[in-house]
């Protein structure tokens, strides 16, 4: 009940700020369960991507959004849990297994079951490589997938910003449903597994024109955020270098100004003398 409140309040806003488009709504199945899969540009897609359609989509949304602290965290696990949105633990292992079983459960019942492949937001705007647990639901549910892509979400919303940008039109675009039945009773062999997890990527690649990088996105964040922080480092270091350098010249500078003062100071006491000498007659003359 609450998404549908939410979806209600937020729609008209949504749609009088930005003006989204949706394209191939038809695509999606009126009834039944499907597997929404969709790339990650911003924290935004969850508000426009399921904007569109009749049905709610239940998304497996990462732990974090569940476990923030202050008013932020709270407003965060309020709406992703008044929402319906299903915390899922990212570290691998069981927690990867416990989050396919949910997935599994929610398609069960002949929902929609929403994910992104890629495992975590992209870093700059470019599609990277699927994670196989998108192939494994899909095999094993036997559910069609559908290819739902989001374009020009990065710039409303990029990593990092609190704030909506103003002035961007976002678009969804859905994509015909694949069919995997060709692999049923196979979801264990991974070949097959990365075989139809990279076809989901290349058809997701295709309705969204991103470029296509064969890495996981999560390495690439990783990289990224270890050269910032070496860049910030020798920033701090070049700063503290540069103000070394200021105090060693403002040390130099005021010793050759107490220099220049001592000289001064030497070369006025020795004329005064000398006028002094000049001045008394009986020093220059005999006893």
């Amino acid at each position: 009940m609450f998404y549908w409140v939410v979806k209600a309040i937020l729609g008209p806003v949504l749609a009088v700020l930005w003006q989204p488009r949706a394209e191939g709504v038809e695509n999606v199945p009126r009834r039944g369960p499907a597997i929404m899969v969709s790339n990650h540009l911003s924290f935004s897609d969850h508000f426009f991507g399921p904007l569109p359609l009749p049905r709610r989509i239940t998304f497996l949304a990462k732990a974090e959004y569940f476990t923030g602290t202050g008013m932020k965290g709270f407003v965060s696990r309020a709406f992703f849990t008044g929402v319906g949105q299903i915390p899922i633990d990212r570290s691998g292992g069981k927690a990867s297994e416990a989050a396919l079983r949910t997935g599994l459960r929610v398609l069960k019942r002949g929902d929609l079951l929403g994910i992104y492949p890629e495992g975590t937001r992209s870093p700059d705007g470019k599609l990277y490589r699927g994670r196989t647990g998108v192939a494994r639901l899909a095999l094993e549910a036997k559910a069609p997938v559908v290819p739902m892509a989001m374009i020009n979400l990065e710039k409303i919303m990029p990593p990092g910003r609190t704030i909506p940008k103003l002035g961007v039109r976002p678009k969804v675009v859905f994509g015909a449903p694949l069919d995997f039945s060709r692999y049923y009773g196979m979801e264990k062999d991974q070949r097959v597994l990365r075989a139809v997890t990279d076809e989901i990527m290349y058809a997701l690649m295709e309705l969204s024109g991103q470029e296509y990088v064969d890495r996981y996105a999560q390495s690439v964040k990783a990289e990224l955020e270890a050269e910032a922080k070496e860049s910030r480092r020798e920033e701090s270091a070049d700063a503290k270098d540069r103000r070394r350098t200021r105090r060693a010249e403002r040390k130099a500078d005021r010793r050759t100004r107490r220099e220049a003062e001592k000289a001064e100071r030497a070369e006025r006491k020795a004329a005064k003398k000398a006028e002094k000498k000049a001045a008394d007659p009986d020093e220059t003359g005999d006893a």
